[in-house]
């Protein structure tokens, strides 16, 4: 999500532990204290990925990938070639100085949200002409949509479900994992019947029953994370604490998740459990 003070450690330092010891992803459950599974997706294809986004929406629609960037000057939405992560067409918000967040297309238009600014702008997904904005109480982290309605979070334990024409809130569910609360919800998106959420500040990937709020599984791509560490490494570049997970779009015809994150130099495709073409 958001720009923050250092951890300490840094993350970017925990980021670059193990390297050198990472092995091929699995999809071997491990069952954590909490009997919630957790997997490791299987690597089956890498794209690349423009290494300056700081992502925080990420989705594939009609065979593009759209992307939403942030940081005040930075922000804007993308319409990006999947095969070579190069930007076909971008721009920048109608507002100046706010941080854009979360994207997600519906209904031939793209929505994205700003993390501070309390505004929702709406674009023509083909030509990224602004058609509309909206105004919401709080702030703004990611976006999805279930195919009616859109899907947003704020950074608390709360989902909330969106009216794509009026932005009104129809209904809102608060995730927990075996009862406790789980915040920092930030980049979404909705395949297989469930919501797919990066956890801020983490390597992990929640996978929420919509109708619920219960998180049903983990995906840990604490692996993926240290490979592009040593990639952006290698590229001359020192990983910072917020170079972390923050992308997840699915691609409904190969059943796969494309996963990256922000600054990232890759988009990872990967198998999950449980996700399969068409759903």
């Amino acid at each position: 999500m958001k720009p923050a003070a250092p951890l300490a450690p840094p993350i970017a330092l925990l980021l670059l532990v193990g390297i050198a010891s990472a092995v091929q992803a699995r999809t071997t459950p491990r069952t954590s204290a909490t009997s919630i599974p957790v997997y490791r997706p299987v690597v089956v294809n890498r794209l690349p990925h423009d290494p300056s986004a700081f992502t925080e929406g990420f989705e594939l629609a009609g065979g593009v990938l759209y992307e939403g960037t942030g940081l005040e000057g930075q922000s804007g939405v993308r319409r990006v070639a999947p095969d070579t992560g190069k930007p076909m067409q971008t721009r920048e918000p109608p507002v100046a100085g706010v941080f854009g967040e979360g994207v997600s297309v519906l209904n031939g238009q793209l929505f994205e949200l700003t993390w501070q600014s309390g505004l929702a702008f709406v674009y023509d997904a083909a030509t990224l002409k602004e058609t509309g904005r909206f105004r919401y109480d709080g702030e703004g982290w990611g976006l999805t949509n279930d195919g009616t309605q859109l899907i947003m979070s704020d950074g608390s334990d709360t989902l909330r479900w969106r009216d794509p024409l009026t932005f009104t809130i129809k209904k809102s569910v608060n995730v927990t994992a075996q009862g406790m609360p789980v915040t920092n919800l930030n980049e979404l998106e909705y395949a297989g019947g469930w919501v797919w959420a990066n956890i801020w500040l983490t390597t992990k990937i929640a996978r929420i029953d919509p109708k619920t709020g219960k998180v049903t599984a983990w995906l840990d791509i604490s692996e993926l994370s240290r490979e592009a560490a040593s990639d952006t490494l290698k590229a001359g570049r020192t990983p910072t604490f917020d170079d972390v997970p923050n992308g997840v779009a699915y691609n409904k015809a190969r059943g796969t998740l494309l996963l990256t994150g922000k600054r990232w130099p890759t988009v990872f495709e990967v198998r999950v459990p449980g996700l399969t073409a068409g759903q």
